[in-house]
């Protein structure tokens, strides 16, 4: 597979993800609900959803694409009882920042060293992809939180295999 077809994957795979994200913020019936913190689990809907978008925003908006986010990863962890509305326009600006980014990558940049927050190196194509399967890790989390808050295990049809062609 060649490097532009691994951006537009990647860009199609991530913009799928951010998709599923708003489902599954729309699909809790209520603000407090999002930030409810049942025993045995660690992040509410709404703490998973500002690290995904402040992780993204920062390592492919402003990494990436230039946009100048500056991330605040304490307040992603910290930040509490935000309304639905917020963290909705928040993905919003995600969604813009981060598919914006991956439409003008260049596929050369993609066997570029990255240097982690680890201190490590990969190349920056690796790295993009750590970033999606993250993406869909926390994605799990938030589904199972909204199903054990809200009791409704209906899905929120984030894996569709057409999103695949």
């Amino acid at each position: 597979m060649n490097g532009a077809a691994v951006v537009a994957d990647l860009r199609r795979m991530i913009g799928r993800e951010l998709d599923g994200l708003q489902r599954q913020l729309e699909l809790y019936p209520d603000d407090a609900s999002v930030w409810a913190l049942p025993d045995g689990l660690p992040n509410s809907a709404g703490t998973l959803a500002l690290h995904l978008v402040g992780n993204l925003r920062h390592f492919i908006g402003a990494h990436l694409g230039g946009t100048g986010y500056v991330r605040d990863r304490e307040g992603e962890f910290g930040d509490r009882d935000l309304p639905r509305s917020e963290l909705l326009a928040r993905l919003d600006a995600a969604r813009t920042e981060v598919l914006g980014a991956l439409d003008g990558v260049d596929p050369e940049v993609l066997e570029r060293p990255f240097t982690m927050p680890n201190g490590a190196s990969a190349p920056i194509g690796r790295f993009l992809l750590h970033l999606a399967v993250h993406l869909g890790y926390h994605l799990g989390q938030l589904d199972y939180h909204r199903r054990v808050v809200t009791g409704d295990p209906a899905s929120a049809s984030m894996m569709g295999v057409q999103t695949l062609v």
